[in-house]
């Protein structure tokens, strides 16, 4: 049975939707006519042995959905070959995943404890089986732990940051087949969000499949075999080619997601069938997902609002953004699909980062002065950006969290988010920045014009419109902004080095946090916090590359994501999380522009259980994970 302290928060009806089959009247469970060749032929065994003894049932009616039909093919697609990952992102089936409250609760685990938030015992679900149709123990947690995170030669840093507690490591048992504990000294109060990530950790690997890859365990002739037919260098560059549990791009990696990769190589369309052995089935007995088949066709990002307007998707928001909402629109009526207009739940719609660890060490200098950040923040017109590309139905403002959290302070928003050119050039006079050429523009120290190079992943026309726009606010005090798109790798490598002056990306992915999120991406703990790349290498390799936070204001936000990790309590939690807010605002570390824009969603007209209205975010929630895709279904039962 499920831990019922994990249900005693949560509504009534949401309470129903999560309880497990024996708590529930005993479905029959249905035979899906998809792989029902299969089990004639004795290729699969009946659905019923197929799902775990006491497999997740979701009342659908009790979350306000219909019970769906099996079948169907549903069209998505993507821009890139690598993101055929966005299936293990839309899948979401995660060890505990966010409810539709934003609630964590038990998934693929049958129930967990949390101990002071320092010994988490994770209970697996009797019976669950891989898509292989082989078992899923505590094994597969042990192969990760023992033969993968601590195996120098698959992982010379050895394990991940999220499971170090101030360098200290867990102590990890399996006292049975279906019992996993982690167990730290200090408490690790991020552990359970980490595993409800976007693209979790996956701390639990196909054991019986990888194990014919690694030295530890393979047939040393066999290995060999392998190495060279893979034409790689050791067993280890081997066994992380075929180990891509979030790449998603290995047919034969036994999965636990509700789709399993169909297609070998690198193709135009890569289709996703049923997983089996999926742990999830409705209150009539029907193993989930509702569709049969996904097929993600992989296409040029200019013509994925063109080809939605033809019909082509059946489901549809990457790729789509608000620009796209007229054409999509108009199409309705022929392409026979509908535009829903979700919120968006990043903490900004557009944000632009100046790099504090540029390698022009007067840029770099420039750049740390916060009145030169707060100049060129003050310095931009953002309503007259939210009337011309986003028609006034975004919320203009500095990168702060969204209205949905706790956190939200409308003076957060506003802080030198102000249109006030006045101001602008009176905090770059402070500055030093006093002396001009003979086109207006302002001089750097060495005698170089102030000519700030914004880079970006050239993906969004909206980055690009609205950085014309502020072209023009910023040459009226003084700073040329010169754009350059780039590929959103080489951007990246670009920032990373510490070449790249500015660039330009979303805000924080989550703008939705609750007391119990963990801060760090508001502290220099990770690179892609595209202000301080080289303060997050230093976090992220110990000290070992990048360089240390080296000003007040970034040291003292590590002091208070320290204050969370250690905090007894929610509200302690909250008082960090306040701080810290307080001192982006304060600093400018990224320049918000409007936050809260509408993303367009596509949704067949004969697509059922989608919302209407919903928060399309990365973290948390996974895009459409957090919806449960594998609700979605076709009102006939074909796509």
């Amino acid at each position: 049975m499920s831990n019922p302290r994990l249900l005693l928060s949560l509504p009534s009806a949401l309470a129903l939707a999560l309880l497990p089959l024996a708590a529930l009247a005993q479905p029959s469970v249905q035979e899906s006519a998809f792989w029902s060749q299969e089990v004639s032929a004795g290729d699969l065994p009946p659905a019923a042995d197929r799902i775990p003894a006491e497999p997740l049932v979701v009342n659908v009616a009790a979350k306000g959905r219909a019970p769906g039909l099996q079948g169907g093919t549903l069209n998505t697609m993507v821009t890139r070959s690598k993101d055929i990952r966005q299936m293990v992102v839309y899948g979401y089936a995660r060890l505990v995943g966010y409810n539709e409250t934003y609630d964590l609760v038990p998934d693929i685990l049958q129930s967990y404890e949390n101990e002071g938030d320092r010994k988490f015992t994770l209970n697996l679900r009797e019976g669950h089986k891989w898509s292989s149709g082989d078992p899923f123990t505590s094994a597969d947690f042990e192969y990760w732990w023992k033969h993968i995170a601590n195996n120098e030669e698959l992982n010379p840093t050895g394990p991940p940051d999220f499971v170090r507690v101030e360098g200290e490591l867990p102590e990890v048992t399996f006292p049975d087949a279906t019992t996993v504990v982690f167990e730290w000294s200090k408490p690790n109060p991020s552990f359970l969000q980490v595993l409800a990530q976007a693209v979790p950790p996956f701390i639990y690997r196909p054991s019986a499949y990888l194990k014919q890859f690694h030295k530890d365990f393979a047939d040393p002739d066999a290995l060999q075999d392998e190495i060279d037919y893979a034409r790689v260098k050791s067993w280890a560059a081997l066994h992380n080619k075929r180990d891509n549990m979030d790449k998603f791009d290995n047919p034969d990696l036994p999965t636990l997601q509700p789709w399993i990769n169909a297609t070998a190589g690198k193709k135009i369309r890569h289709q996703f069938v049923r997983n089996p052995y999926y742990h999830r089935i409705d209150e009539n007995g029907v193993q989930l997902p509702y569709i049969d088949t996904v097929e993600m066709e992989i296409v040029s990002g200019g013509l994925v609002a063109a080809k939605s307007n033809a019909g082509e998707a059946d489901l549809q928001a990457r790729g789509l953004d608000f620009r796209d909402i007229p054409i999509l629109r108009k199409g309705e009526a022929n392409g026979n699909y509908r535009t829903e207009l979700w919120s968006s739940g990043t903490a900004s719609q557009i944000a632009i980062y100046p790099n504090l660890n540029s390698a022009d060490d007067v840029w770099r200098e420039t750049l740390r002065d916060v009145r030169v950040r707060r100049a060129l923040s003050v310095a931009i017109n953002r309503a007259a950006i939210n009337k011309s590309l986003y028609f006034k139905l975004a919320k203009p403002g500095a990168m702060t969290v969204l209205e949905q959290s706790p956190f939200f302070d409308q003076a957060l928003r506003d802080a030198w988010a102000q249109y006030d050119p006045d101001l602008a050039n009176t905090l770059l006079d402070e500055a030093g920045f006093t002396e001009r050429d003979g086109y207006g523009i302002r001089r750097l120290p060495d005698g170089r014009p102030m000519e700030l190079v914004v880079e970006t992943a050239g993906e969004r026309q909206e980055v690009e419109n609205a950085l014309q726009i502020i072209t023009d606010d910023w040459r009226d005090v003084g700073v040329k902004l010169v754009m350059r798109p780039l590929d959103r790798d080489i951007l990246r490598n670009r920032v990373f080095s510490g070449t790249t002056m500015a660039s330009v990306w979303y805000g924080w992915d989550n703008g939705l946090p609750q007391s119990y999120t963990s801060p760090a991406y508001l502290a220099p703990t990770d690179q892609v916090f595209l202000s301080w790349p080289k303060w997050g290498q230093f976090y992220q390799t110990s000290g070992a590359v990048g360089e240390a936070p080296d000003i007040p204001a970034a040291q003292r936000l590590m002091e208070l994501l320290d204050n969370w990790n250690n905090a007894p309590d929610a509200d302690k939690r909250a008082e960090a999380w306040h701080e810290m807010l307080q001192i982006h605002a304060d600093n400018v570390f990224a320049i918000g522009l409007v936050a809260g824009a509408p993303q367009p969603v596509v949704i067949s007209n004969r697509l059922r259980n989608v919302p209407k209205t919903a928060i399309w975010a990365w973290e948390p929630g996974a895009h459409f994970g957090v919806h449960r895709m594998d609700e979605f279904y076709f009102e006939d039962g074909e796509g």
